[in-house]
């Protein structure tokens, strides 16, 4: 589904939108919308706000392969809500050619933090170390294997307060573990997630006038949950009604 941006919204290049908006310790929170909505949003973002473009273009392919044990620790840790839950992925920046490897754990007072580095593989001492900070036990690098790749197009925002709202649509998961032939793919939906400081930004406040709120969204989880009707719904049971 294509998402048209408002003209008025200003380019921003790469580069500066890293340094006005180098949020790796943060508030996320995400919001399910139907596609066509996105752009009224877009036409109501604060004034001053400015979009991601390179080389002409607003829209950019990701395909992420997220990695998780035999059991599915991270998966479960994520819906029963563990203070120690972790992501650990590769993210590919199609569009460029370009992979990285990350690693998300719980920072202090509801924070999250991000380590990466470009992708080797699934480089062991990184990932032992980045997840050594979250005070994640019980799991190593030795112990991940990839189970879901997710498919997306991501459009960025940067508020003038300097908050950064990225925009997901053409979504898709394909289950990596081998049990069955499994591919998702919902093109009507979007997920806008805010990233910010500590307080809600702008386009939070925007979204909860259009009457959405933030909901409990992993894609790595929740498209996992959607594609294996055997996996528990945990705190996912309401948004797989709309997922699946």
């Amino acid at each position: 589904m294509t998402l048209v941006a408002p003209e008025r919204l200003a380019p921003i290049g790469l580069d500066e939108l890293v340094d006005d908006a180098a949020l790796l310790t943060r508030v996320d929170r995400k919001y399910l919308v139907p596609a066509d909505e996105v752009a009224s949003l877009l036409d109501a973002a604060p004034e001053g706000t400015r979009e991601l473009e390179i080389d002409g273009r607003r829209a950019f392919a990701y395909r992420s392969t997220y990695y998780d044990t035999a059991d599915l620790a991270a998966f479960h840790l994520a819906g029963r809500g563990r203070r120690r839950r972790f992501k650990v992925r590769s993210r590919s920046y199609v569009d460029t050619g370009t992979t990285w490897l990350e690693v998300k754990v719980p920072g202090p007072r509801g924070t999250t933090v991000k380590e990466r580095i470009e992708y080797p593989g699934l480089d062991a001492a990184f990932v032992d170390a980045a997840l050594a900070v979250g005070r994640i036990t019980g799991v190593t690098a030795a112990d991940l294997r990839p189970v879901v790749v997710t498919s997306y197009r991501r459009r960025t925002l940067l508020l003038p307060e300097g908050s950064r709202v990225t925009i997901d649509h053409d979504l898709g998961w394909t289950d990596l573990r081998g049990e069955r032939d499994a591919h998702l793919a919902r093109p009507g939906l979007a997920i806008v997630e805010t990233k910010s400081p500590s307080t809600p930004s702008a386009f939070d406040r925007l979204l909860w006038r259009r009457g959405h709120r933030p909901t409990t969204l992993s894609k790595f989880a929740v498209g996992l949950a959607a594609l294996d009707p055997d996996l528990p719904r945990l705190k996912w049971a309401r948004i797989l009604k709309e997922i699946r």
